[in-house]
């Protein structure tokens, strides 16, 4: 890459922002939409050449997006077509395999784009988070990685229904620059420097949906799931903290904002994966009845190794590991939780 502080080249005057966005997954495709609509040329890399095609002939994604029309991009399996030029690279791939797959498109990503995480995980093996990553895989400085991350469920997006995200970066004119470009009518960006923060965020957020749709999924109610959302932010802040992000972060749209329409809505994966799981499935069984593995049964395990590295309690992430994968029932762990020694509220109780 060039030199971190010098700011991302802009397009020819009057030319559009070039972005390609790797992965052509719902929330691939929401926000190639979301960059389309606010001029930008998209370009939209994908695995699967009937998908590609469809988005560029059709301008629908119906295996990914049913009923939602796209604006203008160009669909495609070549990743050195979609690469080349590209001022933006958007990854949007799944969390566990975006190593390999970055490592394999170094050579095909332009010195000084900026490249975008979408994704909301913690790598299994090295408990590193997605930017650690993408700045090994593809050998870039962090000033050139930003995080998009916030109260974006992909299906409301698609439908153009107005939301607020926050884009993070630690070089203030890479994140204006991607907010500038996916800017529009319903999809309003702001920035932020605390890349830790809201990426921990995003990953974490999922593994508490997990539990929440646990609870939900065994029966209990509202008081059950505001104390399990509540709680959850504060293993989420307690994490940030000791790792040193910004304790603002935690209360804005990345962090609670984030948390409540990813516990609470029935589109989230992880939310419907965690009931399908409290009403008795087993992990394997709720991953089909989902239609997909939620990012949160995967980066579970990982983040809770992060959190024994660095000696933070989180004892609603280690519960969801415990029902996930060692057999745990769901009512053992709701009265573990609150069954825990009395202490003062806050992040450190």
């Amino acid at each position: 890459m060039t030199n971190p502080t010098t700011a991302p080249s802009p397009a020819k005057p009057g030319a559009p922002t070039r972005v390609a966005v790797l992965g052509s997954g719902s929330w691939g495709t929401t926000f190639a939409m979301v960059l389309a609509d606010a001029g930008c040329d998209v370009r939209l890399w994908g695995r699967d050449p009937a998908v590609a095609d469809e988005v560029t002939t059709q301008r629908t994604n119906r295996k990914y997006l049913p009923d939602v029309e796209l604006p203008a991009m160009t669909g495609t399996t070549d990743a050195a077509a979609a690469l080349a030029g590209a001022q933006i690279v958007v990854v949007a791939v799944p969390s566990q395999v975006s190593r390999a797959t970055l490592t394999g498109l170094r050579d095909l990503v332009e010195p000084d784009a900026v490249i975008v995480s979408l994704m909301k995980g913690v790598e299994l093996g090295t408990d590193e988070r997605m930017t650690q990553v993408i700045v090994e895989a593809l050998d870039v400085p962090l000033s050139r990685v930003a995080v998009v991350s916030g109260p974006n469920l992909a299906a409301e997006i698609a439908r153009r229904q107005p939301t607020a995200t926050v884009v993070a970066c630690s070089d203030e004119s890479a994140a204006r620059f991607v907010a500038d470009a996916c800017s529009n009518a319903y999809f309003r960006p702001y920035t932020n420097d605390d890349v830790v923060g809201v990426e921990l965020c995003g990953a974490v957020k999922n593994v508490i949906a997990l539990a929440v749709g646990m609870a939900q999924g065994r029966g209990f109610g509202s008081n059950t799931v505001a104390t399990v959302i509540t709680r959850g932010l504060v293993e989420i802040t307690r994490l940030g903290l000791e790792l040193g992000a910004d304790a603002a972060t935690f209360a804005g749209l990345a962090g609670m904002g984030d948390l409540v329409a990813t516990c609470t809505s029935p589109l989230s994966r992880n939310n419907t994966l965690g009931r399908h799981i409290g009403e008795g499935m087993t992990l394997e069984e709720a991953v089909v009845a989902t239609g997909t593995t939620a990012e949160g049964a995967k980066s579970c395990r990982s983040v809770l190794d992060l959190a024994a590295k660095h000696g933070v309690d989180m004892p609603i992430t280690a519960g969801v590991v415990a029902v996930l994968y060692e057999g745990l029932p769901v009512e053992e762990m709701a009265r573990g939780l609150l069954s825990r020694p009395q202490k003062s509220e806050g992040v450190d109780g």
